[in-house]
């Protein structure tokens, strides 16, 4: 430990004051506050990290975080605070904590966690904020509903269409008989190959759809 004293000259005299009979600066530390924050939103968490500055290795292993978020518009004192397990420089933020279209702000402060006997901190300032939001999916949710319902009404509209291609195929071939060579075919017979395009048509959409 070290012993501090604060000396000074007081109308000529001069004079020793004792503050800390025994100091000890592994009990009296107070870091930097963490950089670098940085955030990622997705539709289903929001991963936040950051790095730390000047903090020695035997510290950073049993450092302490601590998290706070709040809706950008309003004030730090109604923000939400949560004391991170690990002492991994990132956390996530499930999307079920965040409101849709609503920017938010973050930012995290550090010190040595408080289960370490050899070493004692305060917390450090905060850092700089980071500035996210949790991304709007609704339209891809409509557009899934969308191919969803085609590819439902996909099969029965193609076995109505390869009935009907069929019965109109067995009703023309009872006429082919009368057709000589040279003479242009019927749009009976040439009706079935019409829906035969329309088929694949159809199995060509489904096919970009998906």
């Amino acid at each position: 430990g070290y012993r501090v004293s604060l000396q000074g000259n007081f109308f000529g005299c001069n004079h020793t004051y004792m503050t800390f009979p025994e100091y000890n600066p592994r009990k009296h530390i107070k870091l930097d506050p963490p950089l670098n924050i940085q955030s990622n939103a997705t539709a289903s968490k929001c991963q936040i990290w950051w790095s730390t500055w000047n903090v020695p290795w035997y510290l950073a292993e049993i450092l302490q975080y601590e998290l706070q978020y709040k809706e950008y518009s309003m004030s730090w004192e109604v923000a939400l605070n949560k004391t991170l397990p690990s002492s991994l420089p990132q956390v996530e933020i499930e999307a079920t904590e965040l409101r849709r279209g609503i920017a938010y702000a973050a930012r995290v402060r550090c010190k040595v966690s408080e289960n370490e006997n050899s070493y004692h901190s305060q917390w450090s300032e905060w850092s700089q904020t980071t500035v996210f939001q949790r991304p709007d999916v609704q339209k891809v949710s409509e557009k899934i509903l969308n191919i969803k319902t085609m590819q439902y009404l996909f099969i029965p509209l193609s076995f109505g269409t390869l009935l009907y291609l069929f019965w109109t195929c067995k009703l023309s071939s009872r006429y082919c008989c009368f057709l000589t060579l040279g003479q242009k075919a019927s749009p009976a017979l040439t009706f079935p190959h019409q829906l035969l395009s329309f088929s694949h048509s159809i199995v060509c959409t489904m096919g970009i759809l998906r």
